[in-house]
């Protein structure tokens, strides 16, 4: 466990320390910046800097460069030579993107799913829903956002295509940003949850029909609520073709 230090930005204390797990470090650290950022804790124009994080983690700055550049990748923060690293503001372009393609392919994997799923991945299922009515009655944004991720990565896995998950994560970086804004605002929790339970009956039906028209209308609800989202939050936003 690496111990958080002080710095000029506070957000670093809020950083969970590295996992110790198998995963590169550089990775570890993109997911935990990733996270940071998404969930609000480094605003747009928060300077990000190697030296303070590569001390927050105890770790050389090679792996926080190279979490930098994915970062950069993803459209979530800027290199701005002689200046330093800053989150940037979302991305419209980006988010229209990442929602044509997750709900081109999150599609298709509810109808595969619908197929293939077994009794015991309806059981896990079924468990995080619970969960998700749980975290709605605690009013608990962050967590319902987690168990989000987690229903829509069973579903992935029902279908037997769990790599398409991470293909989905890496193009997803703006529109969980912009989810993270909406979570209580414009999309009621228990709305969301009607919606899984929708696409939750479906499969258990193995009606694959239904697992598309249900996911379909589920995405969707993203491009409804954007612009309601972007007008009370317009410091967030970038330009339209950015």
């Amino acid at each position: 466990m690496v111990t958080a230090r002080k710095t000029s930005n506070g957000g670093l204390a809020l950083l969970p320390a590295l996992a110790g797990t198998l995963a590169p470090v550089n990775q570890q650290i993109y997911r935990a910046l990733r996270e940071a950022i998404v969930k609000g804790i480094f605003p747009p124009g928060s300077p990000l800097s190697e030296k303070d994080i590569s001390e927050r983690f105890g770790v050389s700055r090679q792996p926080v460069r190279e979490a930098f550049i994915k970062l950069g990748e993803a459209g979530l923060v800027q290199v701005l030579p002689q200046r330093g690293t800053f989150v940037m503001r979302i991305s419209p372009k980006r988010v229209e993107d990442g929602r044509f393609i997750r709900e081109a392919v999150e599609v298709a994997v509810a109808a595969r799913a619908a197929q293939h799923v077994t009794a015991a991945q309806l059981d896990a299922m079924a468990e995080q829903l619970a969960l998700q009515r749980r975290a709605a009655r605690d009013n608990d944004t962050a967590a319902f956002l987690d168990l989000d991720d987690a229903f829509h990565q069973a579903i992935a896995g029902a279908a037997d295509c769990p790599s398409v998950w991470q293909t989905i994560e890496n193009i997803k970086a703006n529109m969980d940003r912009v989810r993270y804004l909406s979570l209580g605002e414009v999309s009621p929790l228990p709305m969301l949850i009607a919606q899984h339970e929708a696409i939750f009956q479906a499969l258990h039906a193995g009606d694959p029909q239904a697992a598309q028209a249900a996911m379909q209308h589920h995405l969707r609800e993203l491009t409804m609520s954007y612009a309601p989202i972007r007008a009370r939050n317009p410091d967030w936003f970038g330009a339209e073709d950015v």
